[in-house]
């Protein structure tokens, strides 16, 4: 008499369905837990730095302050308003698509992530940093207002980029301007996990001779003026609503990079 065999394949067994495939919107979001698995690096290293920066600048404040005379204080503190401090935030979010893209791309691939899935999972990322840290930073510019420059009449939160607008203005012009340096970061990633060094050092030398060419056009066709009445007439919320436009076209171009790279190219 021949003894059962137990089925070849579990799966198979009576009453046992096979596993189903992660759907697209449970793989997108794997990609964002996975982006956002060191929150030290994307939340709270950079709010430390910034912080850091806010400590120094109100120190440099009180030596201006206290060093001028009562009724020079308030001409003194003017100045202030041209810090270009919380400009630091911005260039760490486009190191923080660098390290996103270029540390967790590998990983995403070994758990069956395809490379659009990791593409819209990082872009997801980077929207929800962007919004996040926006926010905090229009928050503390109406606080920064609120005390009167922290109290010294200081400015680095309202300096002169962001003076005069709204809540609301402040939020959409951080929001798209930490956009443009995700996409140029991931770009950047996108080309070295493509290319390597190559194509890093082909993209930086495309884009200065662009610069350069731009320059010089402008230069011999004596247009500086109209560039100078093209910031006036659309104001800062204007110029930063046109970086959507690289936004988008750096994104596109990171994607089509990302989409032939693997991790050993």
């Amino acid at each position: 008499m021949t003894a059962a065999h137990p089925p070849a394949h579990p799966a198979a067994a009576p009453g046992r369905a096979p596993a189903a495939a992660p759907g697209a919107g449970a793989r997108i979001w794997r990609v964002v837990r996975l982006n956002l698995v060191n929150k030290w690096t994307v939340i709270w290293i950079p709010a430390m730095i910034m912080f850091f920066i806010g400590v120094v600048n109100w120190l440099i404040w009180w030596i201006i302050w206290s060093a001028s005379a009562p009724g020079d204080r308030a001409d003194a503190m003017d100045g202030t308003q041209w810090s270009g401090g919380a400009f630091y935030i911005f260039v760490y979010m486009m190191v923080i698509a660098i390290q996103v893209v270029s540390s967790t791309f590998p990983f995403a691939l070994g758990y069956s992530v395809t490379r659009r899935d990791f593409a819209i999972g990082s872009g997801l990322t980077f929207l929800v940093l962007a919004a996040g840290y926006a926010l905090g930073f229009a928050l503390l510019s109406t606080l920064e207002e609120w005390t009167n420059g922290w109290g010294l009449g200081g400015h680095l939160f309202t300096s002169v980029y962001f003076a005069g607008e709204t809540f609301a203005g402040r939020l959409f012009m951080v929001f798209a301007a930490m956009l443009f340096f995700f996409a140029v970061g991931a770009f950047s990633a996108a080309l070295f996990m493509r290319w390597r060094m190559y194509g890093i050092l082909a993209a930086g030398a495309v884009l200065a001779l662009l610069i350069v060419g731009a320059v010089a056009l402008l230069t011999y066709t004596q247009n500086w003026p109209a560039v100078g009445e093209w910031f006036v007439a659309n104001g800062p919320i204007g110029v930063t609503a046109w970086l959507l436009l690289p936004t988008v076209v750096a994104a596109a171009a990171g994607y089509a990079v990302l989409s032939r790279a693997t991790p050993r190219s």
